[in-house]
């Protein structure tokens, strides 16, 4: 018996240690799941809460901010960085408040996730306005436009959530080419054509549409 009281003796510390180091490596990890500026999960820890969360019925929010570029090219990369930060703690609170859930896809690119709301309409009103605010920097108010599209989720069933997604940024896209605002997409069929496998006119496609 005695014989087994120094292997119990390290056992207790040894188990606290490996805790301690899961832990260190689990906010490690999560860390790395995050964007580094704004502090938002990225894509594909977003999906996976989608995925999670879709019996309860949902709503996908695409944002795209307005004039960035030019407010960049006016104030500096730090002024654009502190409107990207601004934007992601708007759009979380605002996704928080309605049970949901806020991500930064990349570049001005946002887009949240939440719980299908009695009127839509207003709901993104509310938050075209509250990403339409000003943001002080240094000694100036800064503002950018943006642009939503929404997506809900009842139709998700029948189109799948790739297509859902697309969707979302279909309506984006629409708001976009109207001068902003918001748009909410109807019905599972994509209306825009496709360039390499993207929605025609989205960053990053080139050639003719299919």
């Amino acid at each position: 018996m005695s014989s087994l009281l120094p292997m119990a003796a390290t056992a207790g510390p040894l188990a606290v240690g490996w805790a301690v180091h899961g832990l260190w490596f689990r906010r490690q990890v999560e860390r790395a799941r995050r964007d580094p500026l704004t502090g938002l999960p990225g894509r594909t820890a977003f999906l996976a809460w989608v995925r999670r969360m879709r019996a309860r019925g949902l709503v996908l929010v695409w944002v795209d901010l307005d004039r960035l570029k030019a407010l960049n090219d006016a104030y500096g990369h730090a002024a654009g960085d502190a409107v990207l930060v601004t934007t992601a703690a708007r759009l979380a609170g605002w996704a928080e408040h309605y049970g949901g859930y806020a991500a930064r896809l990349g570049g001005d690119e946002f887009a949240a996730a939440i719980t299908s709301p009695s009127h839509l309409p207003d709901v993104l009103g509310e938050l075209h306005e509250v990403l339409c605010g000003s943001v002080p920097f240094r000694r100036h108010e800064l503002r950018v436009g943006a642009s939503v599209g929404a997506y809900r989720e009842e139709d998700l069933a029948e189109s799948g959530l790739g297509r859902a997604m697309r969707r979302a940024d279909e309506a984006m896209y629409a708001a976009k080419r109207s001068g902003g605002g918001w748009r909410i997409a109807h019905g599972p069929i994509p209306s825009m054509t496709t360039t390499n496998g993207r929605r025609t006119g989205r960053r990053g496609t080139s050639g003719g549409a299919r």
